[in-house]
């Protein structure tokens, strides 16, 4: 959390003297770092920690470590963009400068926010919005370590972390078992299917219109083109879907306290999926669904409220009749994928993404019958609109509504 304090000057001036011993420790720190082939913390103080105390015996030893910490971070982050080919430069290079603070250099309350500098400790009284609140009276608590940067006009953002410690996974009464699809993310609540449709296709392929619009007859290196690129909110758009959509479902099985059974599904889902695939445009819509971060948030989320997670074998679980054990055969319907088959055995039909859901929950132990001749198996009720729904218990009772109008 941000926050921002206008101090006076004294106070100021004391803050920008340690940045100005920071920035050079910082530069030391991560020339060592280079020089030697370690992006290690231990390794970069162990080596330049005695020098550093020499040459800076004014400045709290604190900051020496601190400043490792933080060298050590941009190293191991400038060597991950340099695999990707990504780097620019032959070593990172120190342009802003964020002040790390361990629980040494400065002591919060309510009132004044104490950080030790070179003369003493300087005090700065910050005004707390109303989310600091929040946070603060539903038991988060305020972490060690904490950072501050220095602006124009005597002006000092300081950043606080609340952290909150995750409760224990609690003895599940049920599965909640949950399919992730290109295009929509089925789920099994109460018995019943529900697909939710996510509108990751429309998203990925008028974003894709968008860039080509931008970038046909342009080079890609033009200022305005660079801006408008820029201001495309593609990542955002999806990443604000898979958040609700978490939430969703996370909220759901807390209420009924039951585990969420997923797919575990390997690395590079998408490269494996579109290996074969000569359609240019699903080979795209596939590789940008982002399958593993659906997954990831998930199990994120899960752990924030205490519910278990089960991972399950995600092969042949839409291809496996959960009754009979037998193949499914899918006609094609003129679409991309077939979406409904026949069992070879039992000739009922399944829905590709409802009889996954089946399989997932009958795989995570659960011995519950499966419904034979339910037109949801084959047919199962779809909801766009569910952004700003509360909870699936009630999208589903909204749609049972709809569906006894009709």
């Amino acid at each position: 959390m941000k926050l921002r304090v206008k101090v006076n000057h004294e106070t100021y001036s004391a803050l920008r003297e340690v940045e100005e011993e920071y920035r050079k420790v910082l530069e030391d720190a991560i020339n060592y770092g280079l020089s030697n082939k370690t992006t290690s913390f231990t390794r970069i103080k162990a080596g330049v920690y005695r020098n550093e105390r020499e040459r800076h015996k004014d400045l709290p030893s604190h900051y020496i470590y601190t400043t490792c910490e933080d060298g050590s971070e941009r190293l191991d982050s400038f060597e991950k963009v340099k695999k990707k080919g990504r780097a620019y430069t032959n070593k990172p290079s120190v342009r802003k400068i964020t002040v790390h603070l361990d629980d040494h250099l400065w002591k919060f309350s309510l009132d004044t926010i104490s950080i030790s500098t070179k003369k003493g400790r300087v005090f700065i009284s910050p005004i707390f919005p109303k989310i600091f609140w929040e946070y603060y009276n539903k038991g988060w608590r305020i972490a060690s370590e904490a950072r501050f940067r220095l602006m124009k006009g005597n002006v000092v953002e300081f950043f606080i972390v609340f952290k909150k410690d995750e409760p224990k996974p609690y003895e599940p009464k049920g599965f909640i078992p949950v399919d992730l699809n290109e295009n929509s993310v089925s789920v099994l609540a109460d018995g019943k299917p529900i697909l939710l449709e996510t509108n990751t296709k429309k998203i990925t392929l008028g974003y894709e219109y968008k860039r080509k619009s931008i970038t046909t007859g342009r080079s890609t290196k033009d200022r305005e083109v660079k801006r408008k690129l820029r201001n495309l909110r593609e990542r955002d758009k999806k990443a604000d879907v898979r958040r609700k959509l978490a939430k969703l479902i996370i909220k759901e099985a807390f209420e009924s306290k039951s585990a969420i059974v997923l797919e575990d599904l390997p690395k590079r889902t998408p490269e494996h999926m579109v290996k074969n695939m000569k359609d240019s445009q699903l080979r795209l819509r596939i590789y940008k669904s982002a399958f593993s971060s659906m997954k990831n948030i998930i199990i994120e989320k899960a752990k924030e409220f205490g519910v278990p997670v089960v991972l399950d074998n995600p092969s042949y679980t839409s291809s496996t009749c959960p009754v009979h054990g037998t193949k499914i055969a899918y006609q094609p319907d003129g679409g991309d994928a077939p979406r409904v088959g026949v069992c070879e055995r039992g000739k009922e039909k399944w829905h590709r993404d409802v009889v996954a859901l089946y399989n997932l929950r009958k795989r995570a132990g659960d011995v519950t019958p499966v419904p034979l001749g339910s037109k949801e198996s084959h047919d199962p009720p779809t909801t766009s609109g569910w952004l700003r729904a509360k909870s699936l218990h009630l999208i589903m009772i909204e749609d049972k509504m709809i569906e006894m109008k009709v």
